[in-house]
């Protein structure tokens, strides 16, 4: 075969990802070169993004190029191509995804650890993605998001700059430009939090479509989980009939056997965003129903009862009330402490210390610990995360499956030969304690008891959410399930009382106010 000419972008990101194409292009004897060519998103930069014309502005020139013959492969990523190629050409290949995470970079004097995403009240974000500033401002209404256009290290620049408190960036490109990021504090915004773009964190290499020797050699570069996975994501986008402008976020990760989908999307980036979770065998027909869910003339539920208190600025209340669903939310169990002293002796040789819920921090951190320097902090679901950053921790291992197993899996494999605490409540079912590893040291501390009210008084609302085991039981002490009531189990432990009682539940991804609202969206 002859020389296969590459055409890029001039910028670093793309640049790297070219001479990428070409290093693995050479691994199976194939000879390249590279022709950069200047975009329309290049030349002009005055403008935010989705206001200049068309779509296709960083992949246009490139395209035109690959049609005239003057190159042979253009190599994009992924998530900047529209839906539908050019005729004449064709996607021949997809490279594994990089990880498709969002990172937040925000200077060191900026930083306020008790605030979500660590960013102090009222920060300056930077980012020209609808898609982020949507799902951003539904997380922290506080946050001023201003324009920020450039390549990965000129926007990294303006933040040195100070130009902003913080930018948002796609972990991708920050992982293939290796930056060094030391000088800011850095959060990793996880998929299931700020759902990516789809196709995020992929490469795109795109031929002429007759060139049938190319697109056969091009197969070994192909990796068939990712093509699956982010033809859904693109699937999705071309239905909403949405460029990259549109404020939508679409994920989708194949995992053991199954097909797991996150979707944000707002009308505007200054509209709160609906999600939804769907978890399923096969990928037919699944873009189509995620759409469907989307579609403003279905049924909501009129009424959701939760077994917990709701904040007024709460993100599950605003996510609910935007479809003017109406919220019982009161919790049916009372907690008091049963640990008023903690003896400094327990913590001295402590690890981690592990909490399964937000009572577990509330009440540890009540007792004022004296806590060594290198103690690490693990939690189930960001609603405990949230509560350890009140009193000015970070959570190092967040388990954010609504699957008690799968966290305590992956938790174990980060604490052999350590000494875990677990301050608990006294009726706790002891699930992550249980699956750890005799090379791991377990410190058991019940420091609160349940109680349930009594004389509970049932509710008529459509839908159901129960917050923990024994608010079950102080429920279903009184109450039966009326007929059409759906249930929401925010866990697995929650979810086997049902389970004994013969009742059909549904468990969101995570357990906390995200997963519970893409839960209720989803029914």
């Amino acid at each position: 075969m002859k020389k296969i000419i590459i055409g890029t972008r001039g910028s670093d990101l793309a640049l790297w990802q070219a001479n990428y194409t070409k290093d693995r292009l050479a691994e199976i004897g194939l000879d390249a070169e590279l022709k950069i060519i200047k975009t329309q998103g290049d030349k002009i930069l005055n403008l935010r993004l989705d206001k200049l014309e068309g779509k296709g502005f960083f992949t246009k020139e490139l395209e035109e190029e690959l049609l005239n013959g003057s190159i042979d492969i253009a190599v994009h990523s992924h998530k900047d191509l529209p839906t539908t190629n050019p005729p004449g050409l064709i996607i021949a290949a997809v490279s594994e995804r990089e990880d498709p995470s969002e990172l937040l970079l925000i200077l060191k004097d900026c930083v306020e650890i008790s605030q979500r995403l660590s960013l102090k009240k009222g920060a300056m974000v930077g980012t020209s993605s609808n898609r982020r500033k949507a799902q951003l401002l539904a997380l922290r209404p506080d946050l001023n998001i201003e324009d920020l256009r450039g390549n990965v290290p000129t926007r990294i620049q303006k933040l040195r700059d100070e130009d902003y408190d913080a930018i948002l960036l796609a972990k991708a490109g920050v992982n293939r430009l290796n930056i060094d990021l030391s000088e800011f504090h850095v959060e990793v915004v996880d998929t299931t939090e700020l759902v990516p773009a789809p196709a995020q964190g992929a490469l795109a290499f795109q031929i002429r479509e007759n060139d049938d020797e190319l697109f056969t050699a091009l197969q070994a570069l192909n990796h068939q989980v990712t093509a699956e996975e982010i033809a859904v994501e693109r699937k999705v986008l071309n239905l909403f009939e949405g460029g990259c402008h549109m404020p939508l976020g679409c994920y989708c990760k194949k995992e053991n056997d199954l097909f797991e989908v996150w979707t944000s999307k707002a009308e505007t980036d200054e509209h709160f965003p609906d999600r939804l979770f769907l978890r399923t065998p096969t990928t037919e027909g699944l873009a189509e129903r995620i759409v469907a869910k989307f579609d403003k003339g279905r049924k909501m539920p009129a009424k959701v009862f939760i077994s917990r208190e709701i904040g007024e600025h709460s993100y599950f209340r605003k996510a609910l009330e935007k479809h003017q669903i109406e919220i019982d939310g009161r919790s049916l169990i009372r907690t008091f402490p049963i640990v008023n002293i903690l003896d400094p002796f327990y913590l001295k040789n402590i690890d981690w210390i592990f909490f399964s819920s937000r009572n577990g921090v509330e009440y540890f951190f009540k007792l004022k610990p004296l806590l060594a320097k290198k103690v690490k902090f693990g939690v189930v679901g960001r609603g405990s995360e949230d509560t350890l950053r009140k009193f000015g921790h970070l959570a190092d291992f967040v388990g954010e499956s609504g699957d008690i197993t799968e966290v305590a899996e992956e938790f174990a494999k980060l604490v052999k030969n350590e000494t875990v605490m677990f301050p608990r409540a006294q009726d706790s079912l002891l699930s992550i304690q249980k699956s750890l590893g005799a090379d791991t040291k377990v410190i058991d501390l019940p420091i609160y008891e349940t109680v349930t009210e009594d004389n509970i008084d049932g509710t008529a609302a459509d839908v159901l959410i129960f917050t923990s085991p024994s608010n079950v039981d102080a429920y279903f002490a009184a109450n039966l399930l009326e007929p059409g009531q759906k249930v929401i189990a925010i866990g697995n432990s929650t979810g086997k009382k049902f389970e004994e009682m013969g009742v059909s539940y549904s468990l969101p991804y995570s357990p906390d106010e995200i997963g519970l609202a893409e839960a209720v969206f989803g029914i």
